[in-house]
């Protein structure tokens, strides 16, 4: 594998979903799924969930379109290599990129995705995203272990599969080394799947407050996922007999907050740059 000269990367993480970004303002990099694995490998590369590839919308073919209302374009790709549509966590991570480097705010700002336009909104240590209301599906389900968990589609932009367990020890006890096993007619590019107890204490002044894990698609196990937490939300929310609302959502690597409120999915949390440095091998 070829590796441009002095490839300069930036590490960051979303309630410690993490990512590899690489500033690439002219399209230059040849950012291939070869180079993509090598990069997110936590043993011979730098480790990640996935790449972020930080590309001005006008100078990538599947952003042009957006140029006139988002100077950026996160290129997201998964720890397997493979593009990915969106990415709440990584959004946020994209956003703080930016803010970081005087390329964007102090206030409200767009960014292209595979999935649209989403707008970040910075406060202070925390970031507001506009992850657009997800899109409840058709019930399936998800095979873990051998266990069956009954389950529902949810589009974010990315498809998920949202199972309702029954309690936060059943989430903590799951075994998700291994991919779980779904409908394929339901979910045939695979899909990101979320393991969620309902009805935990109240927190924060959240409306709800719930307990989630989440096994993603081309990754595995992540410590959070910020679409994810959307996607639970509305499932909690539509099962408590509300249309809009706040959710708090506990991950393993922290606190979510999202609140559904007419078209948008409002995700809010933390956003930290944590290295920099130059890959060579």
């Amino acid at each position: 594998m070829s590796i441009p000269n002095g490839l300069r990367f930036w590490k960051g993480h979303g309630t410690e979903n993490d990512f590899v970004l690489l500033p690439d303002p002219d399209g230059e990099i040849d950012l291939t799924a070869e180079l993509v694995r090598a990069l997110c490998d936590r043993r011979a590369g730098i480790g990640a969930d996935g790449v972020l590839r930080i590309v001005r919308s006008a100078k990538h073919p599947e952003s042009a379109q957006y140029a006139a209302e988002a100077e950026w374009f996160m290129d997201f790709h998964n720890a397997d290599g493979l593009v990915g549509e969106m990415c709440g966590n990584g959004l946020r991570v994209f956003g703080r990129w930016l803010l970081t480097h005087g390329e964007a705010g102090p206030g409200p700002f767009m960014v292209a995705t595979r999935a649209g336009l989403r707008r970040v909104t910075p406060d202070g240590d925390l970031i507001t995203i506009d992850a657009c209301r997800p899109a409840i599906g058709a019930p399936t389900r998800a095979i873990v272990t051998g266990r069956t968990y009954e389950g529902v589609a949810v589009d974010v932009g990315n498809p998920h599969l949202v199972c309702v367990v029954d309690g936060p020890d059943t989430v903590t006890s799951l075994d998700l080394s291994r991919i779980p096993e779904i409908d394929a007619t339901v979910h045939p590019a695979g899909a990101n799947v979320e393991f969620v107890a309902l009805d935990q204490p109240p927190v924060d002044g959240a409306d709800l407050h719930v307990v989630m894990r989440v096994h993603e698609r081309g990754v595995g196990e992540t410590r959070s996922c910020g679409t994810g937490a959307c996607a639970v939300a509305a499932v909690a929310l539509r099962r408590a007999g509300r249309v809009d609302g706040t959710v708090a959502v506990d991950v393993p690597g922290g606190r979510l907050f999202v609140r559904l409120d007419g078209p948008s999915a409002l995700l809010t949390g933390p956003a930290v740059l944590v290295a920099t440095g130059e890959y060579a091998r």
